[in-house]
């Protein structure tokens, strides 16, 4: 007979009981044969749970949420869809979407799609369509932007011009 440890849902293993005296608890749908583990209702029900996971992703894509409390410094974030900063992120990214909440905050570098700042942004910010900054936002910095939206109590400062093309993505387009 096993004893319940409190910490992590660990047990102490009796020594009288052997490994093999009951089975390992898998995740998953099968085993390496492929066949279900659990039956026909464990074979159903994970054939309906890949589609069901699939349908939310197709419409999202990949997202990285920063919650709150959490301090996420010295990175460099690719590939990420949608960004939601209810934390501190201390980066450099190009995204789609970035989201940052009221106690969100973010510094460094982000070039984007769409960027709504409910929160603090200080750094380089290149937003190719949509910036909005709603009532408790606070955005600094360099700031590039196709079209803006600051509603009644925003905050805009910095270097801050209209157009996304830089200098340096301007002398190709001269070139060719």
């Amino acid at each position: 007979m096993a004893s319940q440890s409190p910490f992590f849902g660990k047990r102490d293993r009796d020594p009288n009981e052997s490994l093999t005296s009951r089975p390992a608890p898998l995740m998953g749908a099968g085993t390496l044969s492929g066949h279900p583990v659990g039956g026909p209702a464990l074979a159903s029900a994970s054939a309906a749970t890949p589609a069901a996971a699939q349908a939310p992703v197709q419409e999202t894509g990949s997202k990285l949420t920063v919650g709150p409390n959490i301090k996420l410094k010295g990175v460099e974030i690719t590939d990420c869809d949608t960004l939601v900063v209810e934390g501190t992120v201390e980066a450099t990214m190009d995204s789609r979407v970035i989201q940052i909440a009221e106690q969100g905050a973010f510094k460094g570098s982000a070039e984007i799609d769409i960027a709504e700042i409910r929160g603090v942004f200080d750094g380089n910010l290149t937003v190719r369509q949509k910036l909005v900054i709603h009532a408790t936002g606070k955005v600094s910095g360099k700031i590039r932007y196709g079209k803006i939206v600051i509603e009644e109590g925003g905050q805009l400062s910095g270097e801050i011009s209209v157009g996304t093309s830089t200098s340096s993505d301007a002398k190709p387009a001269l070139a060719a």
